[in-house]
């Protein structure tokens, strides 16, 4: 189904061409119509699916549909993300969609000074990303105020709740007319986002274009099994053997993203740290780095799961498996997007066997086992069941070959 065919306002239309969309994405055939005629939406896709023109378009359709004037401090849509990189990121692509009509479009978020958003609250916008912490602050001090919002969008809603926003939330949304279009966008769906709908939404349509939780088929997944203390040394080398010139790698603390980037200062390969004691700027640069291949190697925490969206990324790493299965979904979606192939790569203690079983419980697939050759650990029969020794992945797929190509032309 081509967006064509859907009979868009001039404006949006050639900014749907100009972006090079001409087939809509499933969730993008399923939401846009609804939640043009007005409906509230509960949505679940997994990321990498065009969730964010599903919502954006409709939305910027309507407004055209009702023109109305830009008024201080009060925007017309309101649009909650957990993080500031999520903010940033959505700002720019719905800046993209809207590039042909009037509206203006404001990120804010935590970690820069509030009297800069200030301004531009008070000198009016339309469309308003914020993460709740940072709105309830602007709201607290009268620098915005939600009266007149006409369409809210939650993003990334399973993530908030799972950060503690839900209070939040649901304290912003009271001070936003009851009679507005609301919708829910979700990458996983549990007992608590359908609460959180229910108590948000007004008659709403549930629109799904993905088994729950599900991942990608087009990323391979595999473990190995290594103790915590040698997982350096095997990350080390797999960058080697497999000659990977570009990796997300996704730790479970701060402390040790950090370790891990001096083991990899020390064999001289260059990295860049995103994690919370890091400022907004040094974590925009970070990712700016690694997205123009200035860096090899970008080591995260949970800050970094959500909404990144880098072209060619093809290997995701978990150096440590996250305490929380639904995460693990969220962190190898940085790869295998919009159809590409990609692979998620996890390092397993023994610590973290419980953890694999509830990852694996949640996909509903059991993960691919693999060993490295000289790291080999004890019995491992909890993880290894079925599994011959010493059996390598199978790295002649396509993804690899062009890879290996590519990272050998880089060097």
């Amino acid at each position: 189904m081509n967006f064509s065919s859907l009979d868009l306002a001039p404006e949006i239309q050639k900014a749907v061409d100009a972006c090079g969309y001409r087939q809509m994405t499933d969730i993008q055939k399923q939401a846009i119509v609804p939640a043009r005629r007005g409906m509230d939406l509960l949505a679940n896709a997994q990321t990498g699916t065009g969730k964010t023109a599903a919502f954006t378009i409709p939305v910027l359709q309507r407004m055209l549909d009702k023109p109305e004037e830009t008024v201080a401090e009060n925007p017309r849509v309101l649009i909650l993300t957990p993080t500031r990189e999520l903010a940033e990121q959505l700002a720019e692509a719905i800046k993209g969609y809207a590039q042909f009509t009037s509206f203006s479009v404001l990120a804010i978020y935590g970690g820069v000074k509030l009297s800069g958003q200030q301004k531009k609250l008070q000198a009016g916008v339309d469309i308003l990303v914020s993460t709740p912490g940072r709105l309830l602050e602007h709201l607290t001090q009268c620098n915005v105020h939600l009266s007149k919002v006409e369409f809210v969008v939650l993003d990334e809603a399973d993530r908030m709740l799972d950060m503690g926003f839900i209070s939040d939330v649901q304290t912003l949304l009271k001070q936003a007319p009851d009679k507005r279009q609301t919708l829910l966008f979700s990458a996983t769906m549990s007992k608590q986002v359908d609460m959180m709908a229910s108590s948000l939404l007004n008659k709403h349509k549930v629109v799904s274009v993905a088994r729950k939780n599900a991942i990608a088929d087009t990323v391979e997944h595999v473990v190995y099994a290594i103790e915590e203390h040698r997982k350096p040394a095997l990350f080390l080398e797999l960058i080697e053997q497999e000659n990977w010139f570009k990796v997300l790698v996704f730790t479970s603390t701060k402390a040790q993203a950090d370790e891990l980037k001096k083991e990899l200062k020390q064999a001289k390969i260059t990295s860049a740290v995103c994690h919370g004691d890091k400022s907004q700027g040094a974590r925009r640069r970070a990712i700016a780095d690694f997205k123009s291949d200035k860096v090899q190697v970008l080591i995260a925490t949970e800050v970094a799961a959500r909404g990144l969206d880098i072209q060619g990324l093809e290997h995701v790493v978990n150096y440590n498996l996250p305490y929380l299965a639904e995460d693990y979904v969220h962190r190898i979606g940085r790869t295998g997007r919009a159809g590409a192939e990609g692979q998620a790569i996890s390092f397993v203690s023994r610590e973290e066997e419980r953890a694999l079983s509830s990852i694996e419980r949640l996909i509903g697939n059991r993960i691919k086992r693999v060993t490295m050759p000289g790291f080999e650990v004890g019995s491992r029969d909890s993880l290894l069941k079925n599994i011959s020794k010493n059996i390598r992945p199978d790295r002649t797929n396509k993804v690899t070959q062009t890879k290996i190509k590519r990272s050998k032309k880089s060097r």
